[in-house]
């Protein structure tokens, strides 16, 4: 698998030949991306159409753009089976391709996002964490190379107790209700209980939490403990097969589907459908579009899939996670073309694209033009700021598909960003990491 996805990105772009003394000679204008990916095990279901919508991503920008601004975009996949240490694995066997190196890395991967930040630090290569990842790293002064846009965690699980707050008649009637949170026991499935407890001190609900031992495949007696505490609402963190055997012993129990809301990664097709019907009314955030009805889906489907190439099968296209993998290639591709803005249309270094990504500064007029409008969400970073301002929306599965029931529901960035601060200034403390003065930054620009 390894070897013919370098070779998908390698024939589109005519990028290797031959010295004269045996070697392998890359050229010049290609920018290589490392693709951390799990096809197998557990978390594969979710994996993959996630993959999938990167890798037709890069392959349509190749077929039909020639790459981004005439370099070409190669990338070889690595399976890490959502296992941190084959994740750095991974990462050290690719982030010195040729010829510049790792431009980024989008490690898919909570645990393997933190496995890789003080390696990638030293590296001089951003880590991408999109929507996933150490919430608190959107402190850029603290976190130089990571970057946590367009939302966290920890603005997903305020987002989602606001839309509870609206459906009980405001956040004051929060006060005494019982929220639960049903969560893989990993980095992941624990990123959101800071801010859920803070939450329920400030607006005064009980919280609970229900730790699942991955993979998640046995929850019954989780299941029966939620149904004798009979919570008023059940978030979930979970991921791969945990998320489907949550709905399915969530139905046995008779919990009410349209009180259990998963975040963004709990909220696909493979999730629901194994659950039937009883899915029906289970609800998930999302920070993003879903479906095929947008021209850069449309041209994924006439550039790779009519053309007899594509990673998925053609029906796959589309669905949320399809969707989320293509959305973190547009937003990879344009922190390029921002860099290349300041340092030329050339492959670019790690620390260049740090910049780029820095300084994106992605509008409603560039997203309509790249195909993605009501898809992709404009996006604005700075040194300060590396979640940027995305975003939350609610989904509901109504048995065959999914419909946003909601407008856009804008986290409490005030609060957040005080405790991204105090939270990042606390990791540097503990790593003797001086935070960068960002007067200083903008002020060299």
């Amino acid at each position: 698998m390894k070897l013919r996805k370098l070779a998908v990105g390698l024939a589109l772009t005519g990028a290797i030949g031959w010295a004269t003394g045996g070697g392998p000679v890359f050229a010049q204008n290609e920018q290589f991306i490392p693709r951390l990916v799990y096809r197998t095990g557990p978390y594969a279901p979710d994996g993959i159409p996630f993959a999938n919508g990167y890798a037709d991503y890069l392959d349509m920008i190749n077929a039909r753009d020639g790459g981004v601004n005439g370099i070409k975009i190669t990338y070889e996949e690595c399976e890490t089976g959502y296992n941190n240490d084959r994740g750095v694995e991974c990462y050290e066997r690719l982030k010195n391709h040729p010829p510049t190196g790792a431009s980024l890395v989008d490690p898919l991967s909570t645990g393997i996002t933190y496995a890789l930040i003080g390696r990638a630090t030293a590296d001089k290569i951003p880590v991408v964490s999109m929507g996933y990842g150490r919430a608190d790293a959107s402190y850029g002064p603290v976190f130089r190379y990571v970057f946590t846009f367009p939302v966290t965690y920890w603005a997903g699980a305020d987002a989602i107790i606001e839309y509870i707050g609206s459906q009980v008649g405001g956040m004051d009637k929060l006060k005494g209700k019982k929220i639960a949170l049903v969560y893989l026991n990993a980095a992941y499935g624990k990123e959101p209980i800071p801010t859920l407890k803070a939450l329920a001190a400030r607006y005064g609900y009980i919280f609970t939490g229900y730790a699942v031992n991955s993979p998640g495949i046995d929850q019954q007696a989780t299941w029966l403990q939620i149904h004798q505490a009979n919570p008023d609402y059940v978030l979930m963190w979970g991921w791969g097969v945990m998320n489907s055997t949550a709905i399915k012993d969530a139905a046995s129990v008779g919990y009410p589907m349209d009180h259990f809301i998963g975040i963004w990664w709990s909220g696909d097709n493979p999730d629901v459908e194994p659950a039937g019907m009883a899915a029906k009314g289970y609800k998930a955030a999302e920070f993003h579009g879903v479906g095929a009805n947008y021209p850069v889906i449309q041209d994924i489907l006439k550039y790779v899939y009519d053309k007899g190439h594509g990673h998925g099968t053609k029906s796959s296209v589309g669905g949320p996670l399809y969707d989320r993998g293509v959305i973190n290639a547009i937003y990879d591709m344009a922190a390029l073309r921002t860099a290349q803005k300041k340092f030329g249309d050339k492959p670019l270094t790690g620390e260049q694209v740090r910049w780029g990504l820095e300084n994106l500064d992605l509008t409603d007029a560039q997203i309509k033009a790249l195909g993605g409008e009501g898809l992709v969400t404009p996006i604005h970073l700075s040194c300060e700021d590396h979640e940027g301002n995305g975003n939350v929306r609610i989904s509901q599965w109504d048995g065959k598909t999914w419909h946003m029931i909601t407008g856009w529901i804008v986290p409490d960035r005030t609060f957040l960003r005080e405790m991204y601060k105090e939270s990042a200034m606390q990791y540097a403390k503990e790593n003797n990491i001086t935070p960068v003065n960002c007067a200083e930054v903008h002020a060299s620009r």
